[in-house]
């Protein structure tokens, strides 16, 4: 009997999954119609409804509950499979959802400590807060030391695991989709969800980044990261000391209790910094929640489930990069995207050093705006859909973590800019990717070797390009970026042309045939339109993407 009414949960749960997904399908194909909108389709009306869309689909997550959260949190970092306004809304995808039963929690610390359960004396039951995965309650111990205790909800990997087994089916159907699987590989987005979705269940990991976190500010007075109580932590629950303090967009609080706001928007962005030009590993959601200001200003670290880490092999990527953007030379920066694997290969850089020289223009020309990474993070968002663009996660990650702190450092400071405090972080980076200096004389010499290594060959370049020549081999290929686009537009043009005056003859035919004594025939022409028609709006679809690119500042310039 238990066993058939888990099957009927998990065909019911399946059933719940299913319509979420096709309800999404049916809006999004009922927002691509050009028909749908009254009074005419417009750029802005459909950025409108996409938001409410976007907005539907957080709502549609919640309610699914923690498995699709957290797939919405990690969507939200995929730019290049997502349009932008469905990035930036479940970027702010909160997850807060009721508590679970003060019973229940301390069953679930008995059947996690046994008897070490004895070492908690107070364990207060209205919890500090309650999220998806798991709810926090603060306690006493024997030694007086006050924790709080994060308790993974009851039943939750049985949950996990059929949800992920419903993703896995829904990404397989999307994949053999020839529109929807085209560019996208939706199998391995569903396999890697699955793989992040089921590690962060394991508390122990959680406890390894808070204990590494807490490491790197170990001699830093001004930046405090609770630790961890090894023998009060397992897999599904983490013990950790209770460090209070003021919320950090509390600015009210903070002035009454004689800290300088701007001091500690200061501080902030600083150990952010720090943190991902001298350690690579940073917190990947510094959200108002997860930061307070103690008594003394310090800074406080809060919930270590996401965080990220970068190589150091794109931390050298970066830093040329970073050189590139600091000289405003596009074609250097297009070239370390291209090695970094950003942009895809075999596709003409013309307009994508176009674009990234118009965004290079106006996030680096002074007098710098105050929320230039917001700025920059949805002229990124708006690039890489639907182009040839494939941004790593973790760069996602540390662009939006550096947005939303913006955010925070403007809300203490409306004067603050993370751009000015970066200057000293970022030299080091330029210079040496944050190692020392012998990485930048390496630099030097790589290049050096390089240009010797071509100066070289040219004599035997320049002989084999002249018997080529005398032997008539040498073909010249001229590729002129401007003119395909040009000429592509024109001949979509004439194509409208001819089929606006098909559907003129075919009106004119429809119009003699309802005033003739068979005005049944009229059917005929309209019959013959339709198709016509479709095929006319799909092509003033593609004059309209193809005309956006024209109406960015400088794309009618030349390229490098």
């Amino acid at each position: 009997m238990g066993t058939l009414r888990q099957q009927w949960r998990a065909l019911a749960r399946s059933l719940r999954i299913w319509s979420a997904v096709l309800s999404l399908v049916l809006g999004l194909w009922w927002d691509g119609k050009d028909w749908t909108y009254p009074g005419g389709v417009s750029e802005q009306r459909r950025q409108v409804r996409q938001q409410r869309r976007a907005r539907w689909l957080t709502n549609e997550l919640i309610s699914l509950g923690s498995a699709f959260i957290k797939l919405g949190q990690l969507l939200s970092a995929r730019p290049d499979v997502l349009p932008a306004g469905y990035v930036e809304e479940l970027a702010h995808l909160q997850d807060r959802v009721p508590a679970f039963p003060f019973v229940t929690v301390q069953a679930l610390l008995e059947q996690e400590l046994g008897e070490r359960c004895a070492e908690i004396i107070d364990l207060e039951e209205q919890p500090l807060g309650s999220a998806s995965l798991a709810q926090v309650h603060r306690a006493s111990l024997r030694s007086g030391r006050q924790v709080v205790f994060k308790i993974q909800r009851p039943g939750l990997e049985r949950l996990f695991r059929l949800d992920l087994e419903v993703m896995q089916q829904v990404a397989a159907v999307m994949q053999r989709h020839p529109r929807w699987g085209e560019g996208r590989d939706w199998v391995s987005i569903a396999q890697e969800c699955r793989r992040v979705l089921l590690r962060e269940l394991d508390f122990r990991l959680e406890a390894e980044h808070a204990a590494r976190f807490r490491q790197q500010f170990f001699d830093d007075a001004g930046i405090r990261i609770p630790s961890v109580i090894w023998e009060l932590s397992t897999r599904r629950v983490l013990c950790l000391d209770f460090l209070p303090g003021i919320k950090i967009t509390d600015r009210s609080a903070l002035v009454e209790a004689g800290i300088d706001p701007a001091a500690v928007a200061e501080k902030g962005a600083a150990s952010y910094l720090q943190q991902l030009v001298r350690f690579g590993f940073f917190h990947a959601d510094p959200h108002p929640g997860n930061l307070a200001v103690a008594a003394d200003g310090a800074l406080i670290y809060y919930d270590f489930g996401m965080m990220g880490q970068i190589s150091q092999r794109l931390r050298s990527r970066l830093g040329r990069m970073v050189r590139a953007a600091a000289a405003r030379d596009a074609s250097a920066l297009v070239v370390e995207l291209q090695g970094a694997g950003v942009i895809a290969a075999g596709i003409d850089p013309g307009p994508v050093r176009r674009l990234v020289r118009v965004m290079l223009t106006e996030a680096l020309t002074p007098p710098f705006s105050a929320n230039i990474l917001e700025k920059l993070s949805g002229d990124l968002y708006d690039l890489v859909y639907g182009q040839p663009f494939r941004l790593p996660s973790e760069l996602i990650f540390v662009m939006r973590a550096l947005s939303t702190f913006e955010g925070v450092g403007r809300s203490l400071d409306p004067g603050f800019s993370l751009v000015s405090i970066a200057r000293p972080y970022l030299l080091p980076l330029m210079t040496a990717s944050g190692n020392g200096p012998n990485d930048f004389l390496g630099e030097l010499g790589r290049q050096a070797g390089d240009l010797a290594s071509r100066s070289l060959g040219i004599p035997r370049r320049l002989d084999d390009s002249l018997a080529r020549i005398e032997q008539g081999d040498l073909q010249v290929q001229i590729r002129a970026g401007e003119t395909d686009r040009l000429l592509r537009r024109l001949a979509l043009a004439q194509q409208v042309s001819g089929q606006s005056f098909l559907l003129g003859g075919l009106a004119v035919a429809a119009a003699l045939l309802a005033s003739g004594p068979t005005p049944a025939l009229v059917a005929v022409p309209l019959v013959l339109a339709a198709p016509v028609v479709l095929s006319w709006l799909k092509l003033q679809g593609r004059l309209r993407r193809d005309a956006r690119l024209e109406k960015l500042p400088g794309a009618s310039g030349g390229s490098n």
